[in-house]
């Protein structure tokens, strides 16, 4: 492909990633992957090369940008050997019109500025958000507690504070790798493994991961346990449930047990587990705020209504957690956001309505906010977090 191929090839998809961001439509990393597979002659460098271009227009637009051509002229007009690409070629964009619409710079849609501003992120932490992330590892302790020797030549750094964590440059495709596939490492976030760090899990414990997802954070607690005890992995999707199986199997973990749940009707589906519970871990649906340097886009599909939607059901499922709950045990609460309303402020709340439960030092790492921590990329280089360790009382 032609330079001014690759730029019309890039603004082709930020057109299909705004009407998606606009109608909930599918992820950028989905679009892109649909794209090239109707276009097999383009090759891995021009892959690569539109899909950097894609995301460094997603990265500097804040705002949704009116179309894909003005995403890429925002881009252009930053930096000369992209404009050139502007071409007028039988593959490429029209050249440049002086006073044509650019997307504007910036890390977020203004409403959200204002609710980062209330919950004391500033500019700088706040543009930490769209900088590109490293790729993270967890050693599954359970297939041995070094890092593989197959990931020598990778170059693996250590991070400090997590034995188990190994840090390598964004986009090593790590999923290729022998010790990948025999489950000798997984693809973790360090925010991710610090914040499960709260639950505190021991070998014999009964654990429930209430929102387990696909699984992440329940393979490390298995880890952290020896694979010995109980875990109970609950969600209500069943296709991000259905993943954490082969997962487990992979890992050499036997001791989860899926449960799919039906939304408003948790208490009855749990009633079995009713003060069992040494740890009940909520990785709890959020805004995603901390999570834009994997997916830049998600900022452009938030609402006031859609955050408001999220606050009620993290509200709803510490009420449905707490009840799991042993004596003396603790209710770990997390969220991948950075705004107040979904994370202090959660925690805040449940302390006020719950008197006589208590909330302790969670993990240390990140910083004081609230009854909890709070991680986030500019102060600690991972995604960014919220998380708070609640204890029932005896």
């Amino acid at each position: 492909m032609t330079p001014g191929a690759r730029v019309q090839a890039a603004i082709e998809l930020l057109d299909r990633i705004i009407a998606a961001a606009r109608e909930s439509g599918a992820a950028a990393d989905t679009l892109i992957a649909r794209y090239f597979a109707e276009r097999r002659y383009a090759g891995s460098k021009d892959r690569r090369a539109v899909r950097e271009l894609v995301y460094a227009a997603i990265r500097r637009a804040g705002e949704v940008p009116e179309s894909g051509r003005a995403a890429m002229v925002g881009l252009a007009r930053d930096d000369a050997t992209i404009a050139i690409g502007f071409d007028g070629s039988a593959h490429g964009p029209a050249p440049i019109v002086g006073d044509e619409p650019a997307a504007k710079a910036g890390t977020a849609p203004a409403w959200i500025g204002k609710r980062f501003k209330a919950s004391d992120i500033d500019p700088a932490e706040a543009a930490a958000l769209v900088s590109r992330a490293p790729l993270d590892l967890r050693v599954n302790r359970l297939k041995g507690r070094d890092p593989p020797a197959a990931l020598g030549d990778l170059g693996p750094e250590p991070i400090e504070g997590l034995p188990d964590a190994f840090r390598l440059p964004s986009g090593t495709a790590i999923e290729v790798t022998d010790a990948f596939r025999a489950g000798q490492i997984e693809v973790q976030d360090a925010g991710s493994q610090m914040v499960t760090l709260a639950a505190q899990a021991e070998p014999g414990m009964a654990v429930i991961d209430l929102c387990a997802g696909a699984g992440g954070k329940t393979l490390a607690l298995a880890a952290a346990m020896d694979n010995r005890g109980a875990i109970l992995a609950t969600d209500t999707d069943r296709g991000r449930l259905s993943r954490l199986a082969p997962r487990a199997d992979r890992a050499g973990v036997s001791i989860v047990e899926t449960r799919l749940l039906d939304p408003n009707r948790e208490d009855a589906a749990l009633a079995d587990w009713a003060g069992r519970a040494d740890v009940v871990l909520i990785d709890a649906p959020c805004s995603g705020t901390g999570t834009w340097r994997r997916n830049p886009e998600a900022r452009w599909r938030l609402t006031p209504a859609r955050i408001d939607r999220l606050v009620a059901t993290q509200k709803r499922l510490l009420d449905v957690a707490a009840p799991l709950v042993k004596p003396g045990g603790a209710l770990v609460y997390i969220v991948c956001s950075l705004l107040d309303e979904e994370g202090a402020g959660q925690a805040v709340r449940f302390l006020a309505d719950h008197s006589h439960w208590t909330a302790e030092q969670p993990i240390p790492f990140g910083r004081e906010r609230g009854p909890g921590r709070r991680l986030t990329p500019l102060h600690d280089a991972t995604d960014g977090f919220f998380v708070a360790r609640l204890i029932r009382p005896c």
